[in-house]
């Protein structure tokens, strides 16, 4: 396998894992909001994903947490990188700023209600 398609590779594998640790984060932020185990449950198993040509949607029971930046780009004239976290502006589209990235080891900048405003 050459250089290039090895970094594309190692490159999924992060993108795929910081997702699964923003969710998995997602949980953890919502199981201390809740303390009823059939709720926690529920919303557990309603987290999921979409992937789309330019963001991966993160939708929770019937609304869209946030969106994920696939790569590179702009959005309303502002700079986005791989793994950047936005609002939802709504089902479809996300809001203009960035709140946060999949990258970060922080979680402080995001709740299960959504990324937070900086």
């Amino acid at each position: 396998m050459n250089l290039e398609k090895q970094l594309n590779k190692n490159s999924a594998i992060d993108f795929q894992n910081g997702i699964d640790e923003l969710i998995k984060g997602i949980k953890e932020n919502y199981s201390k909001f809740s303390t009823w185990e059939k709720g926690i449950e529920d919303f557990n198993n309603s987290v999921r994903t979409k992937i789309g040509n330019k963001y991966t949607k993160i939708i929770c029971k019937n609304s869209v947490w946030g969106f994920i930046a696939n790569g590179d780009g702009v959005l309303k004239g502002i700079p986005y990188f791989k793994g950047d976290v936005f609002k939802a502006a709504g089902w479809r589209a996300p809001a203009k700023h960035v709140r946060g990235s999949i990258f970060d080891t922080n979680n402080n900048w995001y709740s299960w209600t959504g990324p937070n405003y900086r």
